[in-house]
């Protein structure tokens, strides 16, 4: 999808949404530019920038934020100090740091010490590799659901409007949902659906 055209996506779909996450392989097409582009646009929606940082914490999570991110994703299978200097850069501009839990191994032991370093939240993440080799992120939802104390959880990967009550019976704080919309036949109509499904489940 090129810029522009997200830009008008994003446009026609903004009463559904809360959050537009710039995807990491839009943000190489791309770059930075994508995010000061949507934050220009849409002033009233958050932004989620899903660098993955993996190394140079703050200087990559600065990057992020300088150009507009409101949510900066880094790896929770990198180092702690990685963490910790995403943490201070996004506690210096009042911004928000969303740790994706892709590939780690033993998810409670690293959810305690990432929630100890402070970040906002923490994602389950079930990439498109695993998707297509048949992996869901419930279950690993679920025993996220069971671990974290205290810090917000999202959940991405596979989520549309069939499968979306699933995950909301383990009370997610962000639900992300990228091709569920993306490569609807109709994404605003999609978009609107997934929106009503979860505002009848807070009620």
């Amino acid at each position: 999808m090129r810029l522009e055209d997200a830009l008008q996506l994003v446009d026609k779909m903004q009463r559904s949404i809360d959050i537009v996450e710039v995807g990491t392989p839009f943000m190489m097409e791309y770059g930075m530019e994508a995010v000061r582009s949507f934050r220009k646009l849409f002033p009233d929606l958050e932004i989620l920038c899903d660098g993955k940082i993996m190394d140079a914490g703050e200087y990559e999570a600065e990057l992020m934020y300088k150009a507009g991110a409101d949510y900066v994703t880094v790896l929770a299978v990198t180092d702690d100090l990685t963490i910790s200097d995403v943490v201070s850069v996004a506690k210096r501009y009042g911004k928000k740091v969303m740790v994706d839990m892709i590939c780690v191994s033993d998810a409670e032991s690293r959810i305690e010490r990432v929630e100890e370093l402070g970040v906002d939240v923490i994602a389950v993440h079930t990439g498109v590799d695993q998707q297509a080799a048949g992996r869901t992120a419930l279950d690993d939802l679920r025993e996220m659901h069971s671990c974290v104390k205290h810090t917000a959880i999202a959940v991405a990967g596979g989520i549309n409007v069939t499968t979306l009550n699933d995950y909301l019976a383990y009370q997610p704080e962000i639900v992300i949902v990228g091709s569920g919309i993306a490569h609807a036949k109709d994404p605003i109509k999609e978009a609107k659906t997934l929106a009503e499904q979860i505002a009848e489940r807070e009620k």
